[in-house]
């Protein structure tokens, strides 16, 4: 009696990259809880990997994940990947079963959107793994109903989002920037840093219709990096320092080792750095390990382009 291996299920794979905020301007809060931003989007050649596998009706959703500080990852209807699973699934009307994986390669906890990235690939691998075939002007939708980065990572590129970020227009780019990242091990709460940021501000923080990034677009669209390292802005850098001064430090190191821009990524505590070249990325990142001023570093390039099936 011959003995046939079954088939393996099918699987998809989708890849989707981290984010930088090249800036980030924040008006005071509104009446929705919410406070309107105008930022500037740029995907980072990090990515996350999601393998979607098909799996019996009605066995549910389960979660696996690897790669760096996977340990830090909820498994369960916490993770927004889970979530995509569920929004999709409810909007097609499918039974919300499969198996995800996530191959990790952002980090975690750092502002730079590890896990929307999670959820976008999710949305698209489900998308193809039960063949529903949705635009992706719906796929943007479900995704803004997730969380505000969400249809940024779907997007990729360079994009300018207004709204709490989740309106995206893209923004024209030229060339290669080189980043080095230093990032920490224990996250900074991101609704924490709003609300010191409020306290900071109080009702006096300038309203984000009167936000002038053209130095910044105009930077982009030459391709200068020295002039993106001189037009880079993130309005929630004080309140991010307030709550961990000793960002300062990394923040410094940075600017003395020559980077052409140094911020806080997003709400913190990932510090980024702007370098000339993929070697000064590498010798600003060395630089941060050597003085000890991050747990983790990481070089890579950007613009990157959004979610896609491998």
């Amino acid at each position: 009696m011959s003995h046939l291996a079954a088939a393996p299920a099918p699987s998809v794979r989708v890849r989707a990259p981290g984010k930088i905020n090249l800036t980030l301007r924040v008006g005071p809060v509104a009446d929705d809880g919410y406070h309107p931003l105008v930022t500037v989007f740029q995907a980072v050649a990090l990515h996350e990997e999601i393998t979607a596998t098909e799996v019996p009706e009605g066995a549910g959703i389960s979660l696996t994940v690897e790669g760096p500080q996977a340990d830090r990852v909820p498994l369960d209807s916490s993770n927004l990947a889970w979530q995509a699973v569920e929004a999709i699934a409810r909007h097609v009307g499918l039974d919300p079963s499969v198996a995800l994986h996530i191959a990790k390669g952002v980090p975690v906890a750092g502002g730079m959107a590890g896990g929307s990235a999670d959820a976008a690939a999710t949305l698209l691998a489900c998308d193809a793994l039960w063949g529903t075939a949705l635009p992706r002007e719906e796929l943007a939708g479900l995704a803004a109903t997730l969380g505000s980065d969400v249809p940024f990572a779907l997007l990729g590129h360079t994009a300018v989002g207004t709204g709490r970020g989740h309106l995206l227009t893209p923004a024209m780019t030229r060339g290669e920037f080189h980043w080095a990242f230093a990032t920490r091990d224990d996250g900074l709460s991101t609704p924490a840093v709003y609300r010191r940021f409020d306290e900071l501000t109080g009702p006096t923080a300038p309203s984000v219709d009167d936000a002038d990034d053209n130095g910044l677009m105009q930077a982009l669209r030459a391709g200068d990096p020295t002039a993106l390292g001189e037009a880079l802005q993130n309005d929630l850098e004080a309140a991010a320092l307030d709550l961990r001064p000793e960002l300062a430090r990394t923040l410094q190191i940075a600017r003395d080792g020559g980077a052409l821009g140094v911020m806080v990524s997003g709400s913190g505590p990932t510090v980024a750095a702007l370098a000339r070249s993929r070697q000064h990325a590498l010798a600003l990142a060395a630089t941060w390990t050597a003085e000890d001023a991050a747990d983790a570093v990481w070089c890579t390039t950007a613009p990157a382009p959004g979610a896609r099936v491998l």
